[in-house]
């Protein structure tokens, strides 16, 4: 569990993180990370980021590729004085071609890969980096709207008409994932070109297959309108029925415009969690 609520220069954020392994697996492979700068910080014109990343791959690899995707996609963006979506684009390619190289320069880790979630906020607008099933939601005014598209068989089936949504649960292959960081370098990241305007009580909420796999859209938007952050990702927790690593990220939104003058600012934080039994 990690816990942040920050003044960052444009914005107040305040959320909660939660990774927790299944009842199959002896470690999580899976991996969470938020960078939210201080004002003085010269990153803060970068603005924020959050990312979730879901490993795969035999014995440790998947908990490997993971690690590398969030701190490496981090890294990245954060060094770049580009447009956000240029950003994003050139920090996945760096990602994918780092976890792909490292399969390639050790056998044990061979085959490895990763879904790679991140939301980007600046100036009041977000951004998105994407690539396999973990998805990204937008809560607002009590509606939910899933901002990423699942690049797997099923979903890519549903797109095209060949199957429903209901269909899809009774059918075989649920799990195949048409991209994965890491498996190729032909890998292309699905970005976000033009900003979304955040609103005055947005949530945002990250998560890997553990949690959508497990509740349907109506319990995550449920649970995600709860005020207290940590309460709200410890009750999914809780609940989970099934084996598979589970992660998820809940941050709120709310402009600087409407705190009182003068307040003082809050130190930036960034935060990681990864991998742990």
């Amino acid at each position: 569990m990690a816990l942040a609520s920050v003044n960052s220069r444009w914005v107040e954020i305040a959320g909660a993180m939660l990774t927790d392994v299944g009842r199959v697996r002896k470690s999580n492979e899976d991996s969470v990370a938020f960078v939210i700068p201080s004002k003085n910080d010269p990153a803060a014109s970068r603005g924020c980021l959050f990312l979730v990343a879901d490993g795969m791959g035999g014995h440790a690899a998947g908990e490997v590729a993971s690690a590398l995707a969030v701190e490496i996609v981090r890294q990245v963006y954060f060094s770049l004085q580009k447009p956000v979506p240029d950003s994003l684009m050139m920090a996945f390619k760096s990602a994918n071609r780092a976890i792909f190289e490292h399969g390639q320069s050790n056998p044990e880790c061979r085959g490895m890969g990763t879904t790679c979630t991140a939301l980007a906020i600046r100036d009041g607008q977000l951004w998105l980096g994407h690539v396999g099933d973990s998805r990204a939601y937008l809560l607002r005014n009590g509606h939910l709207t899933q901002l990423t598209d699942d690049q797997t068989l099923h979903a890519q089936m549903i797109r095209e008409g060949l199957m429903t949504a209901e269909e899809s649960k009774a059918a075989g292959g649920g799990n195949v994932i048409l991209q994965a960081l890491g498996t190729g370098l032909d890998v292309v990241p699905a970005i976000e070109e033009n900003g979304i305007s955040l609103s005055e009580g947005d949530i945002l909420i990250l998560c890997t297959d553990g949690l959508w796999n497990m509740v349907d859209d109506a319990a995550i938007a449920e649970i995600a309108a709860r005020s207290a952050p940590k309460r709200h990702v410890n009750s999914l927790s809780t609940q989970r029925s099934q084996p598979a690593d589970m992660t998820m990220c809940r941050w709120a939104y709310s402009s600087c415009a409407r705190l009182p003058a003068g307040r003082p600012s809050r130190k930036g934080r960034r935060g990681r969690l990864r991998s742990h039994t």
